[in-house]
């Protein structure tokens, strides 16, 4: 049994978002949409700049150099530089753009780390990034990958992903806790797929299936899924992976791909209007925009349809390739029973989740 391919009837780009906010504001990734059981949504962030941008100057290269691997606060026109955040949205009416948000903010009025670096973790070595999350009941759970930041390589900022893990907070109180198996806030280690790229609630509330990715010897992003009990998400024992023929193992070695091409950050939901599971994610780092369909959450996947390709236009030449990433549906958002669809994703330099409104035809 296979799922219809998806077809594009029409995109409109609803340019760079939350650009227009009182906190300076000036730049941030991830964007990461979590349905809160109040009605709100939760967006859950990852590097986030605070300060000031210079026209026709590279945040990245201040003073005319990389930016490397140590926190930005304070260095060139960035005051100061948040691991990861979040902000709430109650109008989920997106045709205009992301309106009406509120960032989760400290005592002192200041955008807030949703999971703050632990005393061992020196903010110019280690950043928590964000993935994505899901509400049960009264608990909030955000999924998050740890990095090690590297001196050299391709791009102004080179990290090494050291695993990935879950913290669990509440709606209003915002204080969030890393959940911990065998003394290691890490479920999933460097050899893993880094699950929680995406989460799922199954049909019948009973299953959270995770996405996560890892690279295969070829060098190719694979996508890999897990599934755990709703009321067994803290507990790392009872995970269970899809190790292909519709077998799931305990062993997350016996973990097979579901399909190839993601980066570590995606979005998969049910369309109700397709009938079936839709995946959108950035194919690699070629700038395009993918969407692929399954009738399950473990497949059979179809091959991915390009949605749009991104080409960077700059206006003075820079020393690393152009990276667009971070493409993910937010089904919140969606209108007409998905046929409708928002999708965000970000282009470093710009740096801000750029909005796509995708009409969606059968």
């Amino acid at each position: 049994m296979t799922s219809p391919a998806v077809k594009i009837a029409n995109i409109r780009d609803l340019g760079p978002q939350l650009t227009d906010n009182p906190h300076q504001m000036v730049g941030q990734d991830g964007a990461y949409s979590i349905p809160l059981n109040n009605g709100q949504t939760l967006f859950f962030f990852g590097d986030t700049l605070i300060g000031n941008r210079v026209p026709g100057k590279s945040i990245w290269y201040p003073g005319g150099q990389p930016v490397g691997p140590k926190d930005m606060s304070g260095r060139g026109s960035i005051r100061r530089m948040v691991n990861n955040c979040g902000l709430l949205i109650d109008n989920h009416d997106a045709r205009n753009g992301l309106r009406d948000f509120k960032y989760i903010l400290d005592d002192d009025g200041e955008i807030r780390t949703l999971i703050p670096l632990l005393p061992d973790e020196h903010h110019d070595e280690i950043r928590v990034w964000c993935m994505h999350g899901i509400a049960i009941g009264e608990k909030i759970y955000l999924f998050f990958v740890k990095v090690e930041m590297l001196n050299d390589g391709p791009f102004p900022v080179n990290f090494d992903i050291l695993g990935s893990g879950m913290a669990v907070g509440t709606v209003g109180e915002w204080k969030f806790e890393r959940v911990y198996h065998n003394v290691s806030d890490l479920f999933w280690r460097k050899k893993d797929p880094q699950f929680g790229s995406a989460a799922l609630l199954s049909a019948d509330k009973h299953w959270i299936y995770l996405y996560g990715v890892k690279m295969d010897a070829q060098f190719v992003q694979q996508s890999h899924l897990a599934r755990v009990p709703v009321a067994a998400l803290e507990d790392r024992d009872s995970y269970e992976f899809f190790a292909g023929d519709d077998r799931w193992r305990k062993n997350v070695d016996d973990a097979v791909p579901v399909f190839a091409g993601p980066p570590n950050e995606q979005s998969v939901n049910w369309n109700e209007y397709l009938g079936c599971y839709l995946a959108v994610h950035s194919l690699n780092i070629t700038g395009k925009i993918v969407a692929r369909t399954a009738p399950q959450p473990w497949g059979p996947w179809s091959e991915p349809v390009e949605i749009t390709q991104i080409t960077p236009v700059r206006q003075t030449p820079l020393p690393y390739p152009p990276l667009v990433y971070a493409a993910k549906a937010h089904p919140s958002l969606s209108r007409e029973n998905g046929r409708i669809i928002y999708v965000t994703y970000v282009e470093f330099e710009e740096y801000y989740p750029h909005l796509l409104e995708i009409t969606l035809i059968k």
